[in-house]
Formats: structure tokens, sequence, C-alpha cells
């Protein structure tokens, strides 16, 4: 297994590790990492590695491996890499920063629009959720300055764990429709703004509200008789 750093603190901008591996496709295993794979509408991280015997190797993106118990860093062009080597990973942070104020930004958004989360998606400084909402008129300014109001009020955010079962019993604590948590291990991972919101969620946030800036919402779009989706852009 890949040990987790990036669950720990979502501020680590290097860590040290060591080659466990690299898959059939050139994908790098490591024994520890603080790049996040792709997941829940969070892009993979980037950024570069110094490893043992052959100097620095950019990495293009981080995935999940087949049994989602490792972690694949993919290097944006073949390396020889041999197992074993020790390795100086280092984060594109400005690019991971900003992935963690959009997702927080969205989680938020959430917050002020209580429907059904149908889908979402998070890029470097803009994003968006797609609602389940029979009816529109859907005011842009309104929810920008309601999502900007819960920005300002510096909420912390933590994280807390529950078991499969305890999720079972709280449906309500689910916003998605189309993707649900990772259950199966016996315990999900919780994401809590003060006292604003909670819910599963297993990416990258930042430590409190204020570090989000100020939001926008530049468009929203009718994309079926009930489905609306609403984008999130960072402003400063």
């Amino acid at each position: 297994m890949t040990d987790l750093l990036f669950r720990d603190d979502t501020y680590l901008k290097e860590c040290e590790a060591r080659v466990l591996g690299v898959n059939d496709r050139g994908g790098i295993v490591l024994d520890r990492t603080i790049f996040y794979a792709t997941g829940g509408g969070q892009p993979g991280d980037g950024g570069s590695m110094e490893i043992e015997g052959l100097g620095s190797v950019e990495i293009a993106t981080t995935v999940y491996g087949d049994d989602k118990t490792q972690i694949i860093h993919v290097p944006a062009e073949p390396v020889n890499v041999r197992e074993g080597a020790n390795v100086l990973c280092r984060l594109d942070w400005q690019k991971r920063f900003a992935h963690m104020q959009v997702h927080t930004g969205l989680h938020l958004l959430s917050a002020v629009l209580e429907y059904p989360v149908t889908g979402g998606q998070i890029g470097a400084g803009q994003g968006r959720l797609d609602f389940d909402i029979p009816d529109a008129g859907l005011d842009k300014e309104e929810i920008a300055d309601e999502v900007n109001r819960l920005i300002g009020q510096d909420h912390a955010i933590s994280e807390q764990w529950i078991t499969d079962d305890e999720l079972t019993a709280q449906p309500e604590l689910v916003k998605t429709m189309s993707v649900k948590p990772p259950m199966g291990s016996g315990r999900v991972r919780l994401i809590r703004i003060g006292d604003v919101d909670l819910q599963p969620c297993g990416g990258t946030h930042v430590a409190s509200t204020a570090e989000i800036g100020t939001i926008a919402i530049p468009k929203i779009e009718k994309k079926g008789s009930r489905n609306r989706r609403v984008r999130l852009a960072l402003v400063s």
C-alpha cells in the first residue's frame, strides 16, 4: 500500500519516499506520497521527483491503481526507474492549492443550494456542481454573495471518521446522487466546515474558508428539465 501523506497534512509540499515498483504502463509506485490521485471530481496532482540515479522527472498526473491500494505517479515521459530508488517528491503547489480552494468553495456552494448534487468537477481556479433542481430562477449574484459571506466568516475545516454503518444510518450526509462515498473499508471520512456543512469527501481542502478568497458565479446552465450546472470561479 502507498501511505497517503496528504490525508494527514494537505499542506505538505515535499516528501522523501522509496520506489516500490513500476507498473506495465510506466507508472511509478512509491511507499508514501503527497500526490493526490484523481478522484471525486478532483484532478490528480502533478509536480516532479528527484529520483536517485535519474535526476529530476516531471510527473504529469497521479491516479489510483486497479486495486485502489496503490497510487500511480504518471511521468510526462517514459523513464527507467529502479525499484528501491530513493525519491524526493515535489508537488506543483500552486495548482494543488487552487484545487483545495475550489473544492472547499464547492462544499460551501452545496450548503447554499440545498439540492441533490448530480455531478461536479474541480479545476485550478474554477469548478462546477450540477444540481437536481425542478425549477429555474437561480440568481448568480445572490448565490455568490451568500457563498462569499460564509467564506468571510472564516470557518475552520476539519475531518472526522465514521463507520460504514453510521453513514448508512445517516443518508442525509450524502449529497451526491451519481457518486457514492467509498465504502467497504469499514470507515468513511467526513469533511466538516464549521457548523455550515458536513459531508463525506476524500479530497484535499484548505484549513479555513478565509483561504478560499473571493469567488464569483460566472454562469448557470440548464442541462435538462431538472439539471442546473452552477459554475464557481476564484476571483482573488
